[in-house]
């Protein structure tokens, strides 16, 4: 590991400063620490951002929902508001990682983990994440774990976050604070396909903190859950994973969200099932025909062309569980 400094502000004014002066924020230091270790990162100055004041969860007062920064995966997890009101929340979180990581990791540093590529991790493979114009290892490697939708020439390693897939599909917001003040962007414009610039995966700008996300309000009833299928049941990222959020009134279904994890660059809306599921009425034929359509748009690699086919199975299987069959 390279020499740094650290320091740990006690206010936010003083962490924008340090941040700004070019600092590394730091929480629960799950993944950062990690890729320090590998010297995949190699940040001058960390500043622990541990003593701000971003840890609430409370509702709105238009019926949405905040969630600090700050707030450990754990404790949002377990939180009733959010356990009655927005399962899919839960669940994710629940199957993310480890107890004992769940216990560190903060919701802020959940959606900003970089992804498990093994060729980003390892300093000594083409990685153009890693070093713009160096190439990716992946394309002709070994790339059964990596993305099939919204990757590029230059990447396809998959976003690795179960949270950040159920917060899109409920429309999540984040808020962010920075040198030039306060602004808000949708989770869905927040984290960025690769394209030609993988090295940019957020719209993050120098010295910027997240200090929450929010839920907007949903028409109620809402249905929502969280399926993850892995090669085991303890911790390990998704190979495919579904996020479905449902509101169904007088036997048909008038808002659908369905957004899948394991399989794209970003948390990836599935819009195709999305159109099939609006104005109809819930049945096993609708689940299954709307689930056909999961993988349009897919660019299959070598090792994982099996994600298009589990990835319909699981938005089908999800698809059921949450709407259920009259």
């Amino acid at each position: 590991m390279f020499p740094f400094a650290y320091t740990k502000p006690s206010d936010t004014r003083a962490a924008l400063a340090a941040g700004a002066r070019g600092g590394r924020y730091i929480a629960g230091g799950t993944t950062l620490v990690d890729l320090m270790r590998e010297t995949v990162e190699r940040p001058g100055t960390l500043v622990d951002i541990n003593d701000l004041p971003l840890r609430d969860v409370q509702a709105t007062e238009r019926g949405g929902l905040r969630i600090g920064a700050l707030a450990r995966m754990s404790d949002v997890a377990a939180n009733p508001r959010v356990r009655s009101a927005y399962p899919v929340i839960s669940q994710a979180l629940e199957l993310s990682a480890s107890a004992q990581l769940r216990n560190m990791a903060t919701i802020g540093g959940n959606i900003l983990q970089r992804t498990r590529c093994t060729y980003f991790r390892d300093v000594t493979a083409n990685c153009n994440k890693r070093q713009q114009g160096s190439g990716c290892a992946a394309l002709e490697g070994y790339n059964r774990s990596h993305a099939i939708l919204g990757t590029s020439d230059a990447c396809v390693a998959a976003h690795p976050s179960d949270l950040a897939v159920a917060l899109a599909a409920l429309d999540a917001v984040v808020h962010l604070l920075g040198p030039d003040g306060e602004r808000s962007v949708a989770l869905a414009d927040f984290l960025l396909r690769p394209g030609d610039t993988p090295d940019r995966e957020h719209n993050l700008r120098p010295g910027e903190l997240i200090t929450g996300m929010e839920v907007p309000p949903h028409p109620q009833p809402l249905r929502s859950g969280y399926l993850k299928v892995r090669d085991r049941q303890s911790y390990e990222f998704a190979l495919t994973s579904a996020a479905v959020v449902l509101h169904i009134t007088g036997g048909v279904i008038r808002l659908a969200r369905v957004t899948a994890g394991g399989v794209g660059t970003v948390p990836w809306r599935v819009t195709a099932v999305e159109r099939r599921l609006v104005g109809a009425r819930p049945s096993d034929r609708l689940w299954a025909q709307a689930a056909a359509v999961a993988s349009d748009g897919a660019r299959p690699l070598r090792h994982n062309g099996f994600k298009a086919e589990l990835l319909k199975r699981t938005v089908e299987r999800q698809l059921r569980t949450v709407g259920g069959t009259p």
